[in-house]
């Protein structure tokens, strides 16, 4: 018998440090090889190091331009 994986088991690169995983229960991460790379990843979304092109589909609203005269529900 191979120690090799099933080739029915699909595998990919890992987004961060692009290892090579098998999308099975082996990583419980996944697409991440590890918690360590899904939380660099996260940071990198929140840091705004990753985005989405396009144009916003909102305008960003700032504290200073809200009105404190009205009502706010």
């Amino acid at each position: 018998m191979s120690d090799h994986s099933s080739s029915d088991t699909p595998t990919l690169a890992c987004p961060t440090c692009k290892k090579p995983i098998e999308w099975s229960e082996k990583y419980p991460h996944r697409p991440f090889c590890s918690e360590r790379c899904k939380l660099i990843d996260l940071g990198e979304w929140a840091s705004e190091g990753h985005k989405i092109p396009g144009q916003p589909v909102y305008d960003d609203v700032l504290s200073d331009d809200l009105d404190p005269t009205k009502t706010r529900h």
